[in-house]
């Protein structure tokens, strides 16, 4: 059973509150170390319009994230909150500076010393509109910002010197004119020898931009992310999904329909290359494509590969423990493939009652690199879907949504199939399977990076849930019960292992 509760008291400026979680014991696929319960987090909080303090634990942001972000995720089981102090102060319009320090949390361990590092830092934003009179009424909108972030944790290896102070920092600009947006930011750490890059002396770098245009019926974005050794944690010993200092975005569509979210990507701190660009458009009423209502149509393209790197003078090979690792030139990109997707999705209103939406995905996945399989071979899948919905009544609707995916590697075929009935805005009620059909003989046998013949022989199953739930107010329940296939399950690049289960699943979830 997982279980959360918040309790929020406000009087004027003040605020504190409490929040109690229960793992008992944690459901599954999620962190073992999570068992327990009590009260996670405590703050209070004094907030005018020049001074906001925090004392406690919170939650902030500078930038994108890249040198520092503590939130939560709770469908993950993730919290990397900072039990500390946070000042965040606006002495003039236009200029905001924060400071933070403190420890973050690790499940229900108590901060001992040096179990963890202590980290500290502070940020500010120019909103140069409002600081410099002249550019008040210009239409160009211009932010700078910038941050430095230092996590200070004892040299207690046997084996290496290790520096105590890793510091960070990263510029930044957003500048706005009209429909156009663009943002840039550059983050920068020193060496920082830890566990997810072998124990390598080489500082990091990462470059963030993305651009975007929108205007009636038409949008379009463009970003890119290039990433060098910018793993950062609390403690330089620990993998895995927590004590994250930074946050690296990944660069890839989120998708909502199951099968095609079968392969979500995950980012690789350790370097990656990565593109993504994104085109709306909306064929007007009454046009000779878009019918009475118009049609939507969606084009995203996503691809991420490694960077180039060379071997540094003092290692023998790339990656060794105790040297500086290997050599990389900026923006330098290499010749293996992470991730890619490329996809296409229509959304057209037939008539006032009858809705239908296609997409279609060619996604390529490096489950070596993602997932940590050593010889696996990239999977290459096509994902296609159908969803139809109808609104008989003003408050009733059905829906029916029918997937395939078609691949030779990893698991093999898939086919997904959901009706859903709902009773605005109460009830739903929902009947879904998943068929892992695999393909005629039910063998995988495919050829990994290496040229070498992979095989495996996989079990044809459905994976059957019913689901039901009723919303009153700020109150709603659900209730599912089915067999739940292995996957990744992946939230802003955030993701943890799903396994196997079969049984019931009840949720609850009000504010009052």
């Amino acid at each position: 059973m997982n279980a959360f509760g918040n309790i929020i008291y406000r009087l004027g400026n003040f605020s504190a509150g409490i929040r109690y979680e229960a793992y008992l014991p944690p459901m599954a696929g999620y962190d073992s170390r999570l068992e327990g319960q009590g009260f996670a987090n405590r703050w209070a909080r004094y907030k005018t319009g020049i001074v906001d303090v925090t004392i406690g634990n919170f939650y902030e942001q500078f930038g994108t994230g890249m040198i520092f972000r503590a939130y939560e995720e709770w469908t993950l089981g993730y919290d990397n909150s900072v039990d500390g102090a946070r000042v965040i102060l606006t002495p003039l319009k236009g200029l905001t500076i924060k400071g933070i320090w403190g420890t973050q949390r690790y499940f229900w361990d108590k901060y001992e010393k040096n179990d963890r590092g202590i980290i500290r830092g502070g940020d500010f934003d120019f909103f140069l509109n409002d600081l410099l009179p002249f550019m008040t009424e210009n239409k160009t909108k211009i932010t700078l910002g910038g941050g430095m972030l230092s996590r200070y944790q004892a040299d207690m290896d046997p084996i290496y010197k290790l520096p105590e102070n890793v510091a960070s920092w990263s510029g930044r600009m957003n500048l706005s004119y009209g429909s156009f947006f663009w943002l840039t930011e550059y983050a920068h750490k020193i060496n920082d020898p830890n566990a997810i890059n072998n124990f390598i002396y080489k500082d990091g770098q990462a470059l963030y931009s993305s651009m975007s245009y929108s205007q009636k019926g038409f949008g379009a974005s463009l970003s890119m992310k290039w990433i060098d050794n910018m793993g950062f944690k609390s403690d330089r010993a620990v993998t895995g999904q927590s004590l994250d200092i930074n946050f690296l975005p990944p660069l890839a569509k989120t998708h909502s329909y199951s099968l095609s979210a079968m392969y979500p990507y995950a980012t690789q701190p350790n370097g990656e290359a990565a593109i993504q660009a994104t085109i709306n458009y909306h064929l007007p009423k009454k046009s000779k494509l878009g019918g009475k209502y118009g049609m939507g149509i969606e084009f995203n393209f996503a691809r991420t590969q490694s960077i180039k790197k060379t071997l540094s003078s003092d290692a023998k090979e790339i990656g060794e423990s105790g040297t500086l690792g290997y050599e990389a030139d900026f923006l330098s990109i290499g010749d293996d493939l992470y991730f890619q997707d490329i996809g296409i999705e229509i959304d057209k209103k037939i008539n006032r009652h009858f809705r239908m939406i296609l997409s279609a995905d060619m996604i390529n996945y490096n489950m070596d690199v993602i997932e940590n399989h050593p010889g696996e071979p990239i999977v290459d899948a096509f994902v296609w879907v159908t969803d139809l919905s109808y609104r008989f009544k003003r408050k009733h609707s059905i829906r029916w949504e029918m997937s395939q995916l078609l691949t030779k590697q990893d698991q093999g075929n898939w086919l997904a199939t959901t009706i859903e009935y709902n009773f605005a805005p109460t009830w739903f009620f929902a009947v879904m399977d998943q068929y892992n059909y695999v393909n005629k003989d039910g063998i995988i046998s495919s050829t990994n990076s290496a040229g070498e013949l992979y095989e495996k022989t996989i079990e044809k199953l459905h994976y059957p849930t019913i689901s039901a739930g009723y919303t009153k107010g700020t109150t709603r329940v659900s209730l599912s019960y089915g067999r739940q296939r292995e996957g990744i399950l992946c939230v802003g690049g955030v993701c943890r292992v799903v396994p196997k289960s079969n049984g019931f699943k009840i949720t609850l979830t009000s504010s009052f």
